[in-house]
């Protein structure tokens, strides 16, 4: 049976932090448009901020869904599920808003991840409802450990191999909307 909760209290707080991946849901306005479901869980990439918000970084990847969909409507669902331990599942309905590596506030957010390579912005999330629920359909699943792949391939690109990277595959989404094009094009030898 489902339960709502007014907060991010402290035994939501210690379950969702215990998780070692998470899901993010969002969606375009358009009712011919994508919904789109990302997996998250490199560690040391999720907070919880305080008892209605939540963030976590967002690293260079082979799409920007979210966010294209959260700079068109912000609307944004986080969900954790238990893969080991008692069946829960617990999921965060917000307002999203995305802080790019090119915004000045990026600087206060970035020293909350301790994995912060490949990094194209954080998603704050503005918690709206917490919910949680049985999970019983859930399997268990052992966590053998992490896949270090993702933080090590972008940093093998180096600064400017990943803004190429973002402006190769994340300027638009899947629907045609703008995504993450906020890296600066650079310029061409001049005319002459």
């Amino acid at each position: 049976m489902g339960k709502l909760h007014e907060r991010i209290d402290a035994r939501l707080r210690s379950f969702v932090e215990a998780q070692h991946v998470f899901f993010v849901a969002t969606a375009p306005l358009a009712a011919d448009g994508r919904v789109n479901v990302s997996p998250k869980g490199v560690d040391g990439s999720f907070v919880v901020v305080d008892e209605h918000t939540v963030a976590y970084l967002d690293l260079t990847a082979s799409g920007a869904e979210t966010i294209a969909h959260l700079r068109e409507n912000g609307r944004i669902t986080l969900m954790f599920c238990a893969f080991d331990g008692p069946p829960n599942i617990v999921r965060l309905h917000g307002r999203g808003r995305v802080v790019t590596i090119y915004d000045d506030e990026y600087a206060s957010w970035a020293p909350r991840f301790s994995e912060r390579r490949g990094a194209r912005a954080v998603i704050v999330v503005d918690v709206e409802r917490v919910s949680d629920s049985c999970g019983y359909g859930v399997p268990l699943l052992d966590y053998v450990g992490e896949r270090d792949l993702l933080p090590q391939f972008m940093d093998r690109k180096g600064t400017e191999g990943q803004a190429e990277y973002r402006r190769r595959k994340n300027r638009t989404s899947i629907d045609g909307l703008p995504a993450f094009d906020d890296d600066p094009v650079p310029a061409g030898p001049a005319a002459g």
